[in-house]
């Protein structure tokens, strides 16, 4: 039976749902007002990301009575995906303390963990290791973290976006060439409804993503590579390289904060990719450049660990060097004034 409908209808329905969710915003004065640790000017209503979400479960119940995934990848994947964005919904229409906040993403990460089998066994030089209840920690503190990083990412026009896009797009190519056609279907059909949201959002943004949007991605995401590593580790090695501008910018720039003793969840704008935006004066450039990095560098290093068996963990280390040029060149982390 031919499935290529979804690809137009939730395209739409992601648009469509965008603008509606834009004129809630500005009717509910759910407005970003530019401070001095904005990375815009202009006030912009946010809360888009939710066309993302409802979308997104839509196609995922659609895939489930059709046979296309599993009932524990469902489950997963609208559990985990649906704790991170009511608790972000909630945060977007009023501020949630961060330690409940946090409580939320465990329990969402718990949830897409349990249901997605644990952490998978994975692959370092050939060999395979299974670490037990000690994987199973590193699993959590994993979509915890793409939880939180994603959130930390949004900061410009597009650039989460995109970031879902290009990076769904891969892990698509990878499964397809990697013999893996039923792993396909969920990441491809994320990366359309984020391209209806991103129809608004891409520079000059009409509406903003918000903690909805971005939370659920970044767990959707982190969820989707440890479901896949069970088909093969190799997949596993792959998203993580898929996902390299945004761990190696968020992880970088955390590092840097914690070491001064700053508070990580005030914001700020030291980010590589803020300071890049500032440089360049617009987001433009900069949300354009993180997608061809995706798909012209990452891209291929990932299609050579799925495709041609190349070691992960190298592959990672060689995909990885550059992004950390980037961070460090663009002073990801300083202190704005220095």
């Amino acid at each position: 039976m031919n499935y290529w409908w979804l690809i137009p209808f939730l395209a739409v329905f992601s648009y469509v749902l965008t603008g509606l969710l834009r004129r809630y915003a500005l009717s509910r004065s759910l407005i970003d007002i530019p401070n001095q640790r904005s990375s815009h000017s202009i006030p912009t209503p946010r809360g888009g990301g939710v066309a993302i979400v409802l979308s997104f479960i839509c196609a995922l119940v659609i895939l489930f009575n059709t046979g296309l995934i599993s009932d524990r990848t469902a489950i997963a994947l609208v559990g985990a995906g649906g704790i991170a964005a009511v608790i972000g919904f909630l945060d977007d229409h009023g501020h949630i303390a961060a330690r409940w906040r946090l409580l939320a993403h465990f329990f969402a990460a718990a949830w897409g963990i349990y249901w997605a089998g644990g952490m998978p066994p994975f692959e370092i030089g050939g060999v395979s290791i299974q670490l037990g209840w000690l994987g199973h920690f590193l699993a959590l503190i994993y979509v915890v973290w793409m939880l939180n990083l994603y959130n930390f990412m949004d900061g410009i026009d597009g650039l989460a976006g995109v970031e879902a896009v290009t990076t769904c797009a891969g892990a698509v190519a990878i499964c397809l060439l990697g013999g893996y056609t039923g792993l396909a279907w969920p990441p491809a059909l994320l990366a359309i409804c984020c391209v209806g949201f991103l129809c608004w959002n891409f520079p000059p943004a009409k509406i903003f993503m918000g903690d909805a949007g971005s939370g659920f991605l970044g767990v959707v995401l982190g969820v989707l590579a440890l479901q896949a590593a069970w088909i093969d580790p190799g997949l596993l090695w792959g998203w993580l390289i898929l996902l390299g501008v945004f761990v190696v910018d968020a992880t970088f720039t955390l590092i840097r904060r914690l070491l001064r003793g700053e508070k990580i969840y005030e914001a700020h704008r030291s980010h590589a990719y803020q300071v890049a935006s500032r440089k360049f004066g617009k987001h433009l450039p900069v949300t354009t450049a993180v997608g061809l990095i995706n798909v012209l560098w990452l891209l291929p290093i990932a299609l050579c660990v799925v495709r041609f068996k190349l070691d992960g963990a190298v592959a990672l280390v060689i995909a990885y060097l550059p992004l950390f040029w980037l961070a460090v060149k663009y002073r990801a982390g300083e202190l704005e004034e220095n």
